[in-house]
């Protein structure tokens, strides 16, 4: 089910870096070098295909950007929060 705005700004709240625009959450984030960044991606894929909720990324040297929204519903749902919150443990591990 599709959240409302204030349930968007409530649950960012719980988040690190992320931000709301264009119906989805995104965050930017930065490694060391390349090798760190694809390796977090790949750790994440694995988790999203876990989630059954895959990203939209980009990846460019040592830098990730990503955005989350779950297309099928039309804007930002907990799926969205559930996959941000698990990119989060992710860098702080």
């Amino acid at each position: 089910m599709k959240l409302s705005e204030n349930e968007i700004q409530e649950r960012l709240d719980q988040l690190s870096e992320w931000s709301y625009n264009e119906n989805a959450i995104h965050t930017s984030i930065e490694f060391e070098n390349f090798k760190e960044a694809f390796s977090f991606m790949t750790r994440v894929a694995f988790e999203a295909e876990a989630q059954e909720h895959h990203p939209e990324w980009t990846n460019v040297y040592n830098r990730v950007e990503i955005s989350l929204s779950t297309h099928d519903a039309g804007g930002i749902t907990e799926k969205d929060f559930r996959l941000a919150k698990t990119i989060d443990q992710l860098l702080e591990s």
